[in-house]
């Protein structure tokens, strides 16, 4: 029997089509395969980027030359322009502003072919630092209040370079789904006095039937009305509102669980195609005891169709207990 399911947080439903369910092999996807470089961002090739803005590099190296290990640079063809004012202003019931913001682009190594299933657990937690201090710096612009990190990694899932890289984008405006996110949780917190993600993670460490992995004070788990197959959440345990919070050490126990993540969900689903978006509060919200910083993963197994669209019921055919199930039984 299908099953209507309701997302904790926003308030949405999902069909979880149990008479379609299928197994991690039923998928048909493409596996991503480096097909070699070289390409734009590897290394010996810095002056076909925009200058860099941040790097990882060894002292002795020169800016945007070869030797460094990770590289922030603008992205060439920005969604939004840094240059400029906001200038908001009205056609009758329309509203309008410039596109101002903020594009960068995290190249997280020089190697074409890694991904970060493959880096070390010092080179993954370079990414998550860099993460931090971009958020950091752009946070001292009073014209942006978000910063939304994501990442395309495949053709299917929007990317159009194979390199290992990542993206992150400042809006003067917080985006629609972390609205609904904050709006959520907030009404939650007024009923309960209670953090929803809190009492999620809470339970379902009690109930275990959806939690994938724990480890370095993460935890990796499959939601109870997932909208995609093998959606998957990543959570600090201890509860933070603002991922730039974050410390050292908790960042590389992050970057201890997304790598076994990655590698239990290549070996489960052959490599899929992903997308990656880290949710935190907003840069002007401070510490929220109602929201909770996470990390969403979500592999493209299915596509979303005319009924999706429509209604914003998401068709999901595998059990979030299911695809718990077959992650926690691959090898990290």
């Amino acid at each position: 029997m299908p099953e209507l399911r309701k997302d904790p947080v926003v308030g949405r439903w999902v069909i979880i089509s149990t008479e379609r369910a299928r197994r991690p092999t039923d998928f048909n996807t493409e596996p991503v395969r480096p097909r070699g470089g070289p390409c734009v961002f590897c290394t010996g090739n810095e002056d076909k980027t925009p200058p860099e803005i941040v790097a990882v590099r060894p002292p002795d190296t020169g800016r945007d030359e070869p030797g460094w290990s990770l590289r922030v640079v603008p992205n060439k063809f920005p969604a939004l322009r840094i240059e400029g004012d906001l200038e908001p202003s009205g056609e009758g019931l329309y509203d309008r502003m410039n596109g101002v913001g903020a594009h960068e682009v995290v190249v997280e190594t020089p190697d074409h072919s890694a991904s970060l299933a493959t880096l070390s657990v010092d080179a993954v937690a370079d990414v998550f630092l860099t993460f931090r201090d971009r958020i950091l710096d752009l946070k001292k612009d009073p014209r942006f209040e978000y910063v939304l990190v994501f990442k395309n990694h495949g053709e299917a899932a929007g990317a159009s370079l194979e390199h290992p890289h990542s993206q992150l984008i400042a809006t003067p405006i917080i985006p629609i789904m972390v609205t609904e996110e904050l709006t959520g949780s907030q009404a939650y917190w007024e009923r309960k006095e209670r953090c929803v993600w809190c009492d999620v993670i809470r339970q379902d460490r009690r109930d275990r039937r959806r939690v994938v992995a724990e480890t370095g004070g993460f935890i990796a788990l499959e939601p109870f009305a997932p909208r995609f197959p093998f959606e998957t959440w990543i959570l600090p345990v201890r509860h933070r509102s603002a991922f730039e919070e974050s410390g050292v050490e908790e960042l590389r126990g992050l970057a201890v669980m997304v790598g076994t993540f990655l590698r239990r969900m290549n070996r489960t689903l052959s490599s899929p195609p992903f997308n990656f978006m880290l949710h935190t509060a907003p840069l002007r919200d401070g510490a929220l005891e109602y929201f909770h910083w996470h990390l969403e993963i979500i592999p493209k197994l299915t596509r979303v169709a005319g009924y999706e669209w429509g209604s914003g019921f998401f068709i999901n055919p595998a059990p979030p207990e299911d695809a718990a199930e077959a992650l926690r039984a691959a090898a990290p």
